[in-house]
């Protein structure tokens, strides 16, 4: 007898994937949700995978996102617990880990996280081989260090999330001091996501116009506006967000949408973010770090190559050892 199906429906061809801008999130936490939420609202990906270990919340966040599939142009969301869901995946985002509590620093993080990775990156670089690998985890430098060593990428495809968000939270501070839209003030946050960020105020400016060609101290010691507390506000934001809610979520999730468009679509936009480092300004640890990189379909394509004053350099390096000291001591 014919179901309703075959009397509506006459086959042609079975419907497959096309998986060119298959997207697998592994974590289903707050960070990982509003990753895959950003990424689905804004029609960056229409078929996304998510991963996870504890089943029933799994499937509950699948089902709750599936309700919404008629507001998302019909997006494709599976879930599972097993990694071969996540089969030819163009990229995977990992927000998999341990979360960081409240006084904890992200370093302080390092070797829990590096345990659960072990049981994450070979899995889903078996299933996906030709997979770029965008690492948000915490502490997200040295995990995208760690995800590299266990994957076994080349590393223009093992990123981190790095300071796309910090130079976001940076422009936004800006634009309240200055009374401008945060996308008309132009200004970077390099090196580690965390408390040796390096803000690159030799470079920001509104219109072209640079803040230390109008003041040299800004964002000194000297300066009397007091600008350098706008960087000591971007490390202290996330902890005065957990703080406060007990975790960050949205604005890491647009920040990956963003990074994750720029993947898929190929566009060669230039986004803050965490990558092999050695070679660049005066740099010889082995390291990720963020830089201005363009982002695509191979991953991180070019660096930007940003002429930095002596200060800059100096902090830059800084950061450097200072992710150095932490790796010698991981238990691979």
């Amino acid at each position: 007898m014919s179901s309703l199906k075959d009397k509506l429906l006459s086959v042609v061809t079975e419907p497959v994937p096309n998986g060119k801008n298959k997207v697998t999130v592994v974590g289903v936490g707050q960070v990982g949700m509003a990753c895959a939420f950003s990424i689905l609202t804004n029609h960056v990906s229409s078929d996304v995978v998510l991963i996870d270990v504890m089943a029933d919340k799994l499937k509950g966040e699948m089902m709750d996102l599936q309700h919404g599939s008629a507001f998302l142009k019909n997006a494709h969301i599976n879930s599972s617990t097993d990694y071969a869901a996540s089969a030819n995946s163009s990229l995977c985002i990992v927000t998999a880990g341990a979360r960081q509590r409240e006084g904890e620093t992200r370093l302080d993080l390092v070797q829990r996280n590096t345990d659960i990775f072990k049981g994450i990156i070979p899995k889903l670089v078996k299933y996906s081989p030709n997979t770029i690998l965008l690492i948000v985890s915490n502490p997200v430098d040295i995990l995208t260090y760690v995800a590299w060593k266990l994957s076994g990428l080349p590393k223009n495809r093992v990123i981190g999330s790095g300071t796309n968000l910090d130079s976001a939270r940076f422009r936004f501070l800006l634009s309240q001091k200055l009374t401008v839209a945060p996308t008309s003030c132009h200004g970077w946050i390099i090196g580690e996501h965390g408390d040796t960020s390096v803000p690159v105020w030799s470079g920001v400016n509104v219109a072209g116009v640079r803040l230390r060609d109008l003041d040299p101290n800004v964002g000194t010691k000297n300066d009397k506006e007091n600008y350098s507390e706008i960087h000591k506000q971007v490390v202290d934001s996330a902890y005065e967000v957990i703080k406060l809610k007990g975790y960050t979520s949205w604005a890491i999730g647009l920040s990956v949408s963003h990074l994750a468009c720029a993947i898929l679509r190929n566009s060669h936009q230039v986004h803050a973010v965490s990558t092999m480092v050695s070679g660049f300004h005066g740099i010889s640890e082995e390291v990720f770090l963020s830089l201005p990189c363009t982002l695509g379909e191979n991953g991180v394509t070019y660096v930007v190559q940003q002429k930095l004053t002596d200060e800059e350099r100096n902090m830059l390096k800084k950061s450097a050892l200072t992710m150095h000291e932490v790796q010698t001591g991981l238990k691979f």
